[in-house]
Order: structure tokens, then C-alpha cells, then sequence
């Protein structure tokens, strides 16, 4: 089965907005076997809209297309599609139900720009929308199923997985499959596969393996279709234990696991607590945390001492320490480390110093230079990272690696 995402929207082609929807649905359709031929943007008018449906209707089994279901006028999918699928906008009660509960749980009336987001075209399946006001919609033509979907990301991902999987599923039969994830960290690409090799050739004909990296992790997917669920369940599992002989440590998780679920359960299991001292992260490690609910069981606080006075006076880093070795040191990161253990009274505490760029480096201590310290009452370690020049990515990595240390720490702890 083959499919194609459409992306409308001028702030798209401007460069205005990054186009987050299309990797989302990438996924997804790939996880439910659609093979996604081709990811385009196109502009909300008309001539863009209609020129896209005539290249697609009859040619894709699937198309979904994002954005340009807004109340304003500028937003003009719904009635091109209306016309397109020999239909007319008419008033949905379902929809101006759901769009009236929705403006009045926020405090605001109902609106005529709000009554006009329950005009549906005729001809379309609904496509309900939990998150917002605008309703997505079903169309099928010439064997092709069209789904037009809001672009706000937030109400786009929730109603593919609780509203469309559903519908897609009335309309469409699904292989067999099996899809799992094992997350790395701490080891390059180059060198993870250089490791990987006699494992990839022995992999079996009928499942595939493929590297995802990110500045965070990268994941290596193992994939099978067709035949029997249970077996080909248990090849890939049978893989994945042999990647854990391989690499170790280098796996912090699996499918859906991120570095911060992982932390949670481990300090959540050990009933232990946890605290941050951060310089270049800004904040980053302890926002990751937080994201988890529950956090407050374990995550005591933070310090972002961003400033060597601030490592100073909240966390208690010598003086002397900062003059001779620099504020991007081991041993700056082993007392600001213990430094915010003591100050918020946990069992472990991790702290980053590090040179996220693009100015600041030197020979000795070149841009993505990054020392990481994690930290219990009786042993403190650190490390040095050398991450790129590119300040983003650095902080990124800088947090993500401060994580796995943490982690790595404390399972050898417990």
C-alpha cells in the first residue's frame, strides 16, 4: 500500500514553519505498513490544492494532507476539497457540538468564525477532533482514500491516533507486523554499525534493521511483516538479546522509552531522588525530568549556575577551583555536582560545564567541549564529551549524555 503526505500552508514554503507534521506521519503510516512514496508542501489556494488532488487521486492508496482547516479566510482546503468530492459545506451537529464544548471550556462563547468550523462537506467521513475546533475529514475516490487533518501538530497527532487509526482500519487490510525499537546512546553511528556487522548478516531474510539517529539517541529498528504475529514477535526479540550482549550499556531503552521514562522508573523503583546542577544545559536536564508525571517523587530541584558566581555562592565550587582549572573542568563539574547534592538533599545529583558555542573555545578546550559529573554520597566520576560547533545540537547532546551517565551511575548503584 502506498501513500503520500501533503502539507498546506504558505508558512511552510516560507521557511516560517518547520513541516513537524510530515515526519510524524512518516512514521506512523510506515509502522502501519503504508510504504510513503512521497512528502510535499503546497500553498493554501486553489489552483496549489486542486493541482495536488488531480496528482494523487487514483495514483496512492492513502493521502493525507495537513493544514488549511482554520476559521479565517485565508484557509480555504475545506471548500476546494468540498467541491473536488462533488459535495457541499454543510452544518454538522456533531461537529457543533464539539466545537461549542470546546470554545466554552475555555471560557469564550460561541462565535460565527467558530459556527463556520461545523460546515463539513457532504461527501466526507468524520474525523473527530478531541484537541480544537477544526474536524478532519474521510474521502474515498477512484481507490484512494483522501484524510484531510488540522496542522496544528498537537490536535493533528492525537486524532490520527484515536480518531483515524480506527477509520484507516475499516478501510484498509493490514499485514502481519512487528516493529521494535532499541535505543543507544554514547556510541557514534560509524562505530555502532562498524560493531553491528557479523549481527546485520546474520539477521533473517524477513525481518529488516534500520538506524534512526538523533542528536539524543539514535534507535535501531527491527522490522518484520507477514506470517505468523507470536513467531515473528519472538525472532525479533531473540535479536534484541543479542544486542544486549553486544552492546551493553550503549541500550538505555526500548520502543517508546526515552531517556527520562527510563530514569523515572529506575529512581521511582529504587525509591531514590535526584538533583541538577546546570551551566550550558540552561535547564534542559531538569524540563526533561519534569515532563514525567509523578517527577516530584524523585527530582528535587535544580541550580542552573549558569555564571561562575552562581557555581560560587548557591553551590559552594571553590574559588580556587574555577581560577586554576576553569569553569569547564573536572574538577569544577565534581563540586558542583556534590554541591547540588548536599544543597538539595539528594541521593544523586549530575552536573554539566561545557563550551556549547559558536565562540568561547580554545585549543585546549575547542567548542562542544563538555564535562558531565554524577554524584551519590560515596563516589562522585566525571567525564569529558566532545561534541560539534553547533550550539543547538551541543545542548541537546550535552543533557542527553548527562542523562545516560545518571542512569549508567545509578543502575551500577543499585
Amino acid at each position: 500500500m502506498n501513500a503520500k503526505i501533503i502539507a498546506i500552508g504558505d508558512e511552510i514554503l516560507q521557511g516560517q514553519t518547520l513541516n513537524t507534521n510530515g515526519n510524524f506521519l512518516a512514521q506512523k503510516l510506515t509502522e502501519l505498513s503504508f510504504h510513503v512514496d512521497k512528502m510535499c508542501a503546497i500553498g493554501d489556494n486553489k489552483p496549489a490544492i486542486t493541482k495536488a488532488l488531480n496528482e494523487s487521486i487514483g495514483f496512492y492508496n492513502l493521502v493525507i494532507i495537513t493544514g488549511g482547516l482554520g476559521p479565517t479566510s485565508d484557509d480555504i482546503t475545506k471548500k476546494v476539497l468540498s467541491d473536488y468530492f462533488d459535495g457541499e459545506l454543510i452544518e454538522n451537529e456533531i461537529v457543533l457540538q464539539d466545537v461549542k464544548k470546546f470554545v466554552e471550556a475555555r471560557g469564550f462563547g460561541l462565535n460565527e468564525n467558530n459556527r463556520k468550523q461545523a460546515l463539513v462537506p457532504s461527501t466526507c467521513e468524520l474525523v473527530r477532533n478531541p484537541n480544537g475546533t477544526a474536524a478532519g475529514m474521510l474521502f474515498e475516490k477512484n481507490n484512494t482514500v483522501l484524510v484531510s487533518m488540522p496542522g496544528v501538530p498537537f490536535e493533528m497527532r492525537q486524532m490520527f491516533d484515536e480518531t483515524l487509526i480506527p477509520l484507516l482500519k475499516k478501510h484498509f487490510e493490514f499485514p502481519t507486523k512487528c516493529i521494535k525499537f532499541v535505543h543507544t546512546l554514547g556510541i557514534p553511528e560509524s562505530v555502532l554499525s562498524h560493531k553491528l556487522e557479523k549481527f546485520e548478516a546474520e539477521i533473517p531474510d524477513n525481518i529488516s534493521m534500520a538506524y534512526l539517529p538523533s542528536p539524543e539517541d539514535i534507535k535501531i529498528r527491527l522490522s518484520a511483516f507477514g506470517g505468523f504475529q507470536k513467531r515473528i514477535c519472538e525472532q525479533i526479540d531473540e535479536l534484541i538479546t543479542k544486542l544486549q550482549s553486544i552492546l551493553g550499556n550503549y541500550i538505555f531503552g526500548y520502543d517508546d522509552d526515552n531517556l527520562e521514562t527510563v530514569l523515572s522508573r529506575v529512581l521511582k523503583e529504587n525509591k531514590k531522588t535526584v538533583a541538577t546542577a546546570e551551566s550550558c544545559t540552561g535547564g534542559r536536564i531538569g524540563h526533561k525530568l519534569t515532563l514525567i508525571p509523578g517527577s516530584s517523587e524523585y527530582f528535587n530541584g535544580g541550580v542552573i549556575s549558569y555564571s561562575n558566581e552562581a557555581k560560587i555562592y548557591i553551590l559552594g565550587v571553590k574559588e580556587q577551583t574555577i581560577e586554576q582549572f576553569g569553569a569547564v573542568s573536572e574538577q569544577t563539574v565534581v563540586e558542583m555536582a556534590n554541591g547540588a547534592r548536599k544543597l538539595l538533599n539528594v541521593d544523586f545529583a549530575v552536573a554539566v560545564s561545557g563550551i556549547a558555542g559558536p565562540d568561547g573555545g580554545s585549543e585546549d578546550k575547542p567548542v562542544g567541549t563538555t564535562w558531565i559529573a554524577v554524584a551519590s554520597a560515596d563516589q562522585t566520576i566525571a567525564k569529558v564529551y566532545k561534541f560539534g560547533s553547533r550550539r543547538d545540537i551541543n545542548i541537546r547532546r550535552a543533557a542527553a549524555s548527562a542523562m545516560h551517565l545518571l542512569l549508567n551511575f545509578i543502575q551500577n548503584k543499585m
